[in-house]
């Protein structure tokens, strides 16, 4: 296989790995396997990441974890491939395939003309592949292929129908020799009957768990697989022989019972209890795929002789102009360039209000068109849009561990070996003080404790919770981009907010004028000089007078830190601070300079519209506070947390926001380098500070944080660095990432009490720790059931999250 002088991350869509136990099974195969860089199991993601040298390490990649029992999901497919006129171009075009990234294994068939090749559909698919072929100058004939995701979604809901047909066959074959095992034991033949129903149960049925555990145990390993494999291997064999050599018992006076119903249904509990909790973790990456179904298939792109042609979403490329009807899905990020609609944006940031988009205004793929229609430029495209990169952060956030995991982790390694050694155990002390009967029940004790440990319940009692609090979180318009954060998040009890941008806006808007004699004609004046300033309090007017006709100007004149002048008609008229009209002899009347004087103390900016000989207008301009800001600080003040708002402005200006929000504690004139060494000081005093921000200038400080929040408006690097975005730029989401934190970690500890104390309980009264006291053994049939519903309830008190408010 050729090979590639790249690092790259692959991602391994793995099968059957269902618990913490079986992720570490794997990492430690990946760990043997030379060429891998580094390694990761996902087990939220069903993956396991690695970073490779070459694509031939791949291929032993993917070996190595069915070499364990455990499954990948790979396409295999068949491709007629174009052009080829000898044996060597076929060595040609499959060397052409093996090079490209995520492919298995691909060999060319001279005589056929097909190429069958095997690839991981996560990371590459058939269009890639005939690129590749098509780069070494032949060609593939290649149908419509449908998106990645849709194809892994199809080979798992594949394997779901499986799971289903298997556990409702084993469950109707079980049916019978409950009943006769249970009830009518004395009928004739009762024990060949039972055999012939429950042998294709569990040598059929479940046949994959013997499998598996055979590859487990040729590497040395144990999982969940063993346990079942052991237990009902053994029930199955000791009936067998219990019926075949009945005399072997009764010869020294024990009667031969057989154990048939509980090998079949401990497989057929085992198989309801996978599918159940299959169907459940389907439901806990149900925001991933919510976020998914948000790119429409096909966009309408218009060409450039004006006609339009509807094209398939892969094919969209950055500059394309396309059209947006009524109803419609954005496709992928991009700038509006024809009309204007609203578009409702909830998707992305948990806001049900529909946003205005005119001309030069921002779109993003996954978002729904009003009832306007528009045409925009594509500006990202695929990976590179808004939505895109927010399933990558759900996903990756899905992927990674809570700090408790690492504890659960360390037990689950050592779970399996250490039930097999307490059913040894079981099997010695009965076998020791069990009397007459302590071989069978020794033996019936042992299956029970292998049958009623679960490491499942135990692996997936953080994974789930932190799968459905990063998805509802994604839903609300809370992006967390890893579990320690939103482990941590509940913690909090210090907040430092950034003031522009985070409590305020961000840009200047007036907030008020107040006119001498104002009419359409000094608006449409004042409106044409501000519209050929460049300073950036000129935009604020020119915004608060959208609709004013403009009128014609000349001799416009910028002076430099004072302001504008220019003429209209015979008259000079002046845009600027109080200097520019005291220099050229304006007067400025009362009522005029008595509002200026009440604006500047609530330190806004004022500036003057006047003409030669008189002020005309006096304009306030503030950084507005948003909306929601006074009743989010109002919420998390009343939550116990302190907040502390950091600024660059002045000290005028930070009082005035500090008293209009209701912040008790401030600073002005702040650095960027000082928030860092201000949140480095909060903890210190023993604080767990969480940074808000949306600049730049907050990155340092955001990453000193302990749980660092940036605003979804905000650069690109605030959001990099930060391990929370909140998309809408809305400070009330931030109680409810706390709130969630609280509701994710309580449901983790819910979830490994119930985990840890059924293993406690279960165990002990499955060795038969009770038969001294009140004679009760547990029935390895109820062990089973018990198993099956751990690992649910588990998953199902976890989608509890979904619905708290």
């Amino acid at each position: 296989m050729a090979t590639n002088n790249y690092n790259e991350t692959i991602y391994i869509p793995l099968e059957d790995v269902e618990s913490e136990h079986c992720a570490l099974i794997v990492e430690k195969e990946l760990a043997l396997v030379k060429g891998i860089e580094s390694h990761k199991v996902e087990l939220n993601n069903r993956r396991a990441a690695i970073t490779v040298k070459n694509n031939e390490v791949v291929a032993n990649a993917v070996k190595a974890v069915k070499d364990l029992g455990y499954g990948v999901s790979t396409v295999v497919k068949t491709f007629p491939v174009l052009g080829m006129t000898c044996a060597s171009c076929a060595a040609s075009a499959e060397s052409m395939v093996k090079y490209e990234s995520g492919v298995v294994n691909a060999s060319v068939n001279f005589a056929t003309g097909n190429l069958t090749v095997e690839y991981l559909p996560n990371i590459t698919d058939a269009a890639k592949i005939q690129k590749a072929v098509q780069a070494g100058g032949y060609d593939l004939l290649v149908e419509d292929e449908s998106t990645q995701q849709e194809t892994l979604e199809s080979i798992h809901a594949e394997k779901f129908r499986t799971l289903k047909s298997k556990t409702i066959w084993a469950i109707i074959l079980s049916l019978p020799v409950v009943v006769i095992g249970m009830f009518f034991m004395d009928i004739p033949y009762a024990n060949p009957i039972m055999w012939f129903f429950a042998t294709p149960v569990v040598l059929w049925f479940g046949k994959d768990f013997f499998l598996n555990a055979w590859k487990q145990a040729k590497h040395r390993s144990a999982n969940m697989d063993t346990l079942v494999a052991l237990s009902t291997g053994i029930a199955y064999i000791f009936s067998v022989f219990n019926m075949l050599f009945a005399e072997f018992w009764h010869q020294r006076g024990l009667h031969a019972h057989v154990y048939f119903e509980a090998a079949a249904v401990v497989i057929a509990f085992i198989l309801l209890g996978k599918l159940l909790e299959e169907k459940a973790k389907g439901n806990t990456s149900s925001a991933i795929k919510k976020l998914m179904g948000l790119q429409p298939k096909t966009v309408m792109v218009i060409q450039p002789d004006g006609s339009e042609i509807q094209v398939a979403i892969e094919a969209v490329k950055a500059g394309d102009i396309i059209l947006v009807k009524p109803g419609e899905k954005i496709a992928v990020d991009g700038m509006v360039i024809l009309g204007d609609s609203y578009v409702d944006e909830s998707m992305l940031s948990g806001e049900p209000v529909p946003v205005f988009k005119k001309e030069n205004e921002k779109v993003f793929a996954g978002t729904i068109n009003q009832k306007g229609s528009f045409q925009f430029k594509a500006v990202k495209v695929g990976k590179e849009t808004m939505l895109a990169q927010i399933i990558k952060m759900v996903q990756d956030a899905q992927g990674s561990k809570a700090p408790v995991q690492k504890m659960v982790d360390k037990i689950a390694g050592i779970f399996v070996p250490v039930v097999i050694g307490i059913a040894l155990f079981t099997f010695v002390l009965w076998f020791i003080l069990g009397g007459e009967n302590g071989v069978v029940q020794g033996l019936l004790a042992a299956v029970t404790v292998l049958v009623i440990a679960c490491p499942c319940a135990l692996g997936l009692a953080t994974p789930t919770a932190i799968m459905v609090g990063v998805g509802k979180g994604a839903e609300q318009g809370i992006l967390i981009k890893d579990a320690e954060s939103l482990e941590l998040a509940k913690r909090v009890n210090a907040i430092v907010l950034d003031k522009t941008g985070t409590i305020t806006e961000g840009r200047p808007q007036v907030t008020g004028v107040q006119w001498l004699n104002g009419d359409d004609t000094t608006n449409a004046i004042l409106l044409s000089i501000e519209k050929q300033s460049e300073h950036p309090l000129a935009e604020a007017v020119v915004n608060h007078l959208e609709g004013v006709a403009v009128t014609t100007i000349s001799a416009f004149d910028s002076i430099t830190g004072k302001g504008v002048k220019a003429n209209h008609g015979l008259d000079t008229y002046y845009v600027g601070n109080r200097k520019l009209l005291i220099e050229n002899g304006i007067t400025v009347a009362e009522q005029l300079q008595d509002q200026a004087e009440q604006w500047s103390e609530e330190s806004k900016t004022v500036i003057w519209f006047a003409n030669s000989t008189q002020a005309l207008a006096v304009i306030a301009i503030a950084d507005k506070i948003k909306e929601t800001s006074v009743l989010a600080i109002q919420e998390m003040q009343a939550m116990g947390i302190e907040l502390y708002m950091l600024t660059g402005d002045n000290e005028s200006t930070a009082k005035a926001i500090a008293e209009q929000t209701g912040i008790k504690h401030y600073k002005a004139e702040v650095m960027p380098q000082h928030k860092a060494d201000f949140v480095r000081d909060l903890q210190q005093r023993g604080k767990v500070v969480a940074m808000v921000g949306d600049g730049i200038n907050d990155s340092t400080a955001l990453a000193t944080a302990d749980v660092s929040i940036a605003m979804g408006k905000g650069s690109d690097i605030a959001m990099d660095v930060a391990k929370m975005t909140i998309i809408s730029s809305d400070l009330t989401k931030i109680p409810q990432a706390i709130r969630l934190s609280k509701q994710t970690v309580a449901t983790i500890k819910q979830n490994l009490f119930w985990a840890f104390i059924y293993n406690v309980i279960g165990i002990p009264v499955a060795a038969g720790i009770l038969f001294p006291i009140n004679g009760f053994l547990l029935n390895p049939m109820l062990a089973g059931a018990a198993m099956a519903l751990s690992s649910v309830s588990v998953v199902s008190n976890s989608l509890r999250l979904k619905w708290k408010k």
